[in-house]
């Protein structure tokens, strides 16, 4: 029997029955239903998982989801305005910079909390930014490039600091 408690998860209030021993990505897949955070190692080691709780990137396989009651959560889905995707993920597509795709979710929420704190990086503080998640099909060079050119969008336009929740 399960703890009922509320999650804010995308700026959504979800009320859920949560088991002590419940890893935070189970519940957004299974429970709320939002399929864009994956499962790749289960040990917080590769990073396809990562959220944002209250704007740091966490490893949602190894995050109990109880502690994450009362926080601010940010998926993949999350990043989009409506029908408008955030720069990060416009700028995924424009580089080519998602091969397989397992990896893109927890790539953009890292990209995302380091733009967050640091709006324009330097290659190496991208590479940084990114450096707990694994993308076993790339050489990292298109998705440095997408982050680095969201970056200098989002300081360019009004249009980033909208997205940029």
């Amino acid at each position: 029997m399960g703890r009922k408690m509320v999650l804010n998860v995308n700026e959504i209030d979800y009320s859920l029955e949560i088991e002590d021993n419940e890893i935070l990505l189970d519940t957004i897949r299974e429970k709320i239903g939002l399929k864009g955070t994956k499962y790749g190692c289960g040990t917080g080691e590769c990073g396809a998982c990562t959220v944002l709780i209250d704007g740091a990137p966490v490893n949602s396989c190894i995050y109990l989801a109880i502690r994450a009651e009362g926080k601010k959560i940010i998926t993949v889905e999350g990043l989009k305005n409506g029908e408008t995707l955030h720069p990060l993920q416009q700028s995924f597509i424009d580089n080519a910079a998602v091969q397989c795709g397992y990896c893109a979710p927890g790539m953009l929420m890292s990209a995302k909390a380091l733009l967050d704190v640091n709006p324009n990086p330097t290659e190496k503080e991208i590479r940084e930014g990114i450096d707990g998640n694994i993308c076993r099909c790339s050489g990292y060079v298109k998705i440095v490039k997408a982050i680095d050119e969201a970056a200098k969008k989002m300081a360019n336009t009004d249009e980033g600091s909208e997205n940029n929740r």
